[in-house]
Formats: structure tokens, C-alpha cells, sequence
């Protein structure tokens, strides 16, 4: 396996003209190895129909391209909300992404893992948010449980508000409510968890973090990884990403990331300032942090 097999770079790129002549030409252009897309507005509960020739023209020539594909769900998207009709359009929104990422040949749906909404934070409101996550939830996993089928990919928030699950360690019982499924995956944002506390920014940290993501999920849960710097302290709660190397989590982190066994086949994906940018830096440096840490995986 190349280095590039098994962490290809890539980046969250705008459909613009549309997803053959935009997403998937930009893509080529910027030299990057994958994708991610929303496939309507993301921030808004439409769901945007496909055209099913574009979709074909787009599944065949990321294939021909060696290109690894993925979907953002729209940012509305709560699991948790105790409001009827947010919860109701944001289990429809999941439901209709999946099914664009199977017409489309994408590998996964990444979606938020919500918030309970709950000023007091009372811990019957957050079971009752679990409940909701597992009720919305495990019917659309049943779903897709099947090979070839895009994964669910959960992405841990920042800590901010309510948050279900912001730290790693938070992985554990909401992965627990979905039975660990087969087809719920872990989509792990480096500025998300380094904001909710974990130890990026120290040696070894970044290696400590995936331990116990494996730990936690098992081997192969892991499918994403969203590569951001952070423009805020560890355990601010705050989302601001930074370039790789301009923030407070460092390089040295992304070193460890992508020499870690729990990584194996697992894309890296930008989602910095400039990314979709000609010559941004971001891309350079992963590719050379990547080589070294296939050097020292060889030696």
C-alpha cells in the first residue's frame, strides 16, 4: 500500500458549475486525492433532488480517478433536539444524504452528533436525547447494512451547547445506543476533539487519542479523519480551524495521526482556511509529514 493509499489528502470542495464540471474538476486541479461535498445547502432542511445522469458521470469518473468520496449532511442536522419538527426533518435529511452518497459511489455521510438543548442540562433531558439518537438512528443503519454501503460517520462536536458527544471518551455510550452498528463509522475532526480536551498539542497525545478511539469503537471504526489546526486553546469549545501548523495543535500531531496503525486506509480531509486555494500549504505538508511517517513505518 502506497502512502498515498493508505491516507489520501483531500479537501471539502464547493459543487459550483456542478459535480463533475465544479466538485470533481477542482478537486483534480488542486491535486488532492479525495472529496467531500454537500450535496444541497447546508444550512437549510431542502433536500436537493440528484440528476441521475450527472450523478452516473460523476460515480464513473471519480472512480476512473482513484477518487475516495464523501458527503457533509447539512449543519441543521440535531439527533437530539426535543423539538418535533427539527428532530423529524433532521432523521429525513440523514436518510436522504445516505441515499445521495449510494447514488453517487460516496463511502460515508458524516453528520454532527447533536445536542440536547437543554439550559439546565439535567440528565433526564440527555437520556431522553439518547433516545431520540437510537430511535432516529438505528432504523437508517439497518438500512445500509449491507456491503458497498455508505457508512454512517459520526462526528464528535467542539463542546459547545448541549453536546451529546464532544469528547473522545463521549464516543463510548453514544455508539452504546446504536448498538455499535456495523455501518456507524467515526469521522474524528482533530480541531473538534482538541477543543473538547483531548491532548493534541502534547507528544504523544494525538497517538493516546487514537488508542482509545480504537478502544473504544474497534478496529476499522475509524473512516475519516477532518485534518484542522485550531485557532483556539485545548478545551476552549470553541470551532475555529486554523491551517495545519498555524494553530495551537502543531505538526507534530498530524505526524503522529498518520504513522498510527488505526489510521490504516483512512482519508485525511481539509477543511482549513485556503484549502480549496491553488498552492496552499496545507497539502505539501501533509504529503511530507505522510512520507515521513511511511519511512518510519518501513524502517
Amino acid at each position: 500500500m502506497t502512502p498515498a493509499e493508505r491516507n489520501p489528502i483531500g479537501t471539502h470542495v464547493l459543487v459550483g458549475k456542478g459535480l463533475v464540471a465544479g466538485a470533481l474538476a477542482d478537486t483534480l486541479e488542486l491535486g488532492y486525492e479525495c472529496l467531500q461535498v454537500f450535496t444541497g445547502n447546508p444550512r437549510g432542511w431542502a433536500r436537493s433532488p440528484g440528476r441521475p445522469e450527472e450523478d452516473a458521470r460523476f460515480r464513473r469518473a471519480a472512480h476512473a480517478s482513484g477518487l475516495r468520496v464523501f458527503i457533509h449532511a447539512p449543519y441543521l442536522v440535531n439527533l437530539g433536539s426535543p423539538t418535533p419538527s427539527t428532530y423529524e426533518q433532521s432523521v429525513a435529511l440523514v436518510a436522504h444524504n445516505l441515499n445521495r452518497a449510494a447514488e453517487l459511489g460516496a463511502e460515508g455521510v458524516v453528520v454532527h452528533t447533536g445536542s440536547y438543548v437543554d439550559p439546565a442540562g439535567t440528565a433526564a433531558s440527555h437520556a431522553a436525547a439518547m433516545d431520540r439518537v437510537r430511535e432516529g438512528l438505528l432504523p437508517l443503519l439497518d438500512a445500509i447494512d449491507r456491503d458497498g454501503a455508505p457508512y454512517l460517520l459520526l462526528e464528535p462536536t467542539a463542546g459547545q451547547g448541549r453536546s451529546l458527544c464532544a469528547g473522545v471518551d463521549d464516543l463510548e455510550p453514544y455508539l452504546a445506543a446504536l448498538d455499535h452498528h456495523p455501518r456507524a463509522g467515526i469521522c474524528l475532526d482533530t480541531c473538534h476533539v482538541f477543543a473538547a480536551g483531548a491532548p493534541l498539542d502534547e507528544p504523544g497525545g494525538a497517538t493516546a487519542t487514537l488508542d482509545r478511539i480504537v478502544e473504544i469503537g474497534g478496529p476499522g471504526r475509524l473512516r475519516l479523519v477532518h485534518a484542522n489546526d485550531s485557532l483556539d486553546v485545548r478545551g476552549s469549545a470553541r470551532d475555529r480551524h486554523q491551517p495545519i501548523g498555524a494553530g495551537h495543535i502543531g505538526t507534530g500531531a498530524f505526524a503522529e495521526l498518520l504513522a498510527h496503525p488505526g489510521t490504516a486506509g483512512v482519508p485525511f480531509v481539509l477543511e482549513t482556511p485556503g484549502s480549496r486555494t491553488p498552492g496552499n500549504p496545507d497539502l505539501p505538508l501533509l504529503r511530507r509529514l505522510r512520507a515521513e511517517a511511511a519511512g518510519t513505518a518501513a524502517g
